[in-house]
């Protein structure tokens, strides 16, 4: 009797597996091997949750198994069950076991004596399996009661999937529903745009309030579902807002993102090591223009159809375009003799394009690196003839015929913005620079330091010119800056006249002794000065030496 209150207060499942394991138990011989495995997995299955989406996390080579029962009486009982894997391919399969025709089935449990009808084994058999990153669904009919096991198993890696059973197929849907025809459409293409366009789901029109189109945009690849982009995006090292932030909250934004919000529209760029992914939800439109995109380049996108009631969502069918090439930007004329000043953006990375038709043989280029880094690469009709990073003041002298056209392309290599001044000229045209000496340094004695003076040295050259030296006091914290952002190009009109100390003629035919020094006097002790120095040549245009920082003595 208390036995029989016991088996009362269990729940039909659970008492229908109790019984199917002693029926599998009193089975003959032949099959007690095999009653003992399926008796193993069913006392290591969990319940699978009717009308309910679970989440089930999967180790790598560890099959996990869930159960249900489909309830006797039931006559021909519809049910379905989704299955999403969020990364890697998975293996899953779906097992029912039923009893023989004329057999009692685990469901005449009127008294908890097993009779001896209940002997004979249940009759297994796979009635579905699939391997695959697919989304699918299996849907089945059942005319009497049975038990299902399903079965999944990753062999890549660790992973998790999303699986939704119902039993109730009349009160609507889950996941949105697709149209017929789930594939996006490319109906344009620019240098920076694409212009998508998809059929409308019928869920759309029956529940407008709570369903809208996302749309994700990458540079890897496809993704077969919104799980699978999240999880993607969360192994690149970033953490992401739930669905719903996608169309409803701007919270948990890290650093690596950035937030768009216009015409109610909200976007969410996620910065990755393999470029840019656009999140971007658009309500109920079906056609979305993509902004913003860099040339040549492919893109990968996928729309998704979200429920944001139950954050259950259906992918279409993805695609991909690849913007148009960005057109060879107008070259400017490079006229002779004339020095063209150059500022590029870091951030572009686009080329510059100078152009210049040649009335000599021979042509000769002059570049002066302003700021920052930059790359030139000139061609002769279309062939190269020179191309290298580009160090301070740098010379090209090249031979060709009349007429030849020269196209010199600059690009900065930093992200910062850069700056260079050209020049192309005949070769015996008036040189835009003086001449140089060997070093642009400038020397300090630290011997020759005093709490109120310093000595400075520098090279000149066979050439007299002029040098002007100047002198800033500088704080130490700024030092760094002020060196690696000093303008090389920028002349002594830039300075403020309390800085200049001095200027000076001066040159010697012997390269040895074609040194100066300096000594500047009148400065604070223990204090930070910025010393420059202007070579002036025949053209007028000043070559800048190194900057140096030099610190008076604190005690005399």
């Amino acid at each position: 009797l208390k036995m029989s209150w016991v088996w009362l207060y269990l729940p039909l499942h659970l008492l229908m597996v109790t019984c199917w394991c002693h029926s599998i138990k009193a089975a003959t011989t032949s099959s007690q091997q095999s009653s003992k495995t399926d008796l193993f997995n069913f006392y290591h299955s969990l319940i699978l949750a009717d009308g309910k989406e679970t989440t089930i996390h999967l180790l790598k080579d560890i099959p996990k198994r869930y159960y249900f029962v489909l309830e006797e009486g039931r006559v021909l009982a519809p049910f379905s069950i989704t299955v999403t894997p969020c990364d890697v391919p998975i293996e899953w399969s779906i097992l029912v076991y039923k009893s023989p025709p004329g057999k009692a089935t685990p469901g005449d449990h009127d008294t908890p004596e097993v009779s001896k009808s209940q002997k004979t084994p249940s009759v297994a058999s796979t009635i579905f399996n699939y391997k695959g990153n697919s989304v699918e669904t299996y849907m089945g009919m059942s005319s009497h009661t049975a038990l299902y096991l399903l079965e999944f198993l990753s062999t890549e890696r660790d992973t998790h999937i999303t699986v939704y059973l119902t039993t109730d197929t009349t009160s609507g849907h889950l996941y949105p529903e697709l149209p017929t025809d789930p594939r996006i459409d490319v109906i344009g293409v620019g240098h920076t745009t694409v212009t998508l366009a998809w059929k409308h789901s019928p869920s759309v029109l029956q529940h407008r309030e709570s369903i809208q189109y996302c749309l994700l945009v990458n540079e890897k690849h496809n993704y077969k579902s919104l799980c699978a982009a999240e999880t993607a995006i969360r192994s690149s090292g970033m953490k992401l807002p739930p669905t719903l932030a996608l169309s409803l909250s701007p919270y948990l934004l890290e650093p690596q993102q950035v937030m768009i919000l216009s015409n109610s529209e909200l976007s969410i760029i996620n910065k990755v090591s393999s470029g840019e992914v656009r999140q971007v939800c658009m309500g109920t439109r079906n056609t979305y223009t993509v902004p913003n995109l860099s040339p040549s380049t492919q893109y990968y996108f996928d729309v998704f159809i979200v429920n944001l009631l139950t954050n259950a969502s259906a992918a279409y069918t993805g695609t991909f375009a690849r913007t148009l090439e960005e057109p060879e930007p107008k070259a400017t004329e490079l006229k002779d003799g004339k020095v063209a000043h150059v500022v590029l953006d870091g951030k572009k990375q686009k080329f510059y394009s100078l152009q210049y038709q040649a009335r000599h043989k021979k042509i000769h280029f002059t570049f002066q690196l302003c700021q920052g880094q930059i790359r030139v690469h000139i061609t002769r009709n279309g062939k190269t003839v020179a191309s290298e990073n580009l160090s301070g003041l740098r010379n090209f002298s090249l031979k060709g015929k009349l007429l030849d056209t020269y196209v010199v392309q600059l690009r900065s290599t930093e992200e910062s913005n850069s700056s260079v001044k050209v020049q192309a000229s005949p070769h015996f045209h008036k040189p835009l620079f003086p001449l140089l000496p060997e070093s642009l340094k400038i020397k300090s004695f630290s011997k020759l330091r005093t709490c109120r003076s310093v000595t400075i040295a520098w090279l000149g050259t066979q050439e007299e010119s002029k040098y002007c030296v100047y002198r800033r006091r500088i704080e130490e914290d700024q030092i760094w800056r002020e060196v690696q952002s000093a303008d090389r190009c920028s002349g002594p009109e830039s300075r403020h006249k309390s800085e200049k100390v001095l200027c000076k003629y001066f040159y010697d035919l012997n390269l040895q002794r074609a040194v100066t020094t300096e000594t500047i006097k009148g400065l604070e002790a223990g204090t930070f000065y910025l010393f420059d120095v202007y070579l002036f040549g025949p053209s007028g245009i000043p070559v800048r030496y190194h900057s140096k920082v030099v610190k008076t003595r604190k005690k005399c």
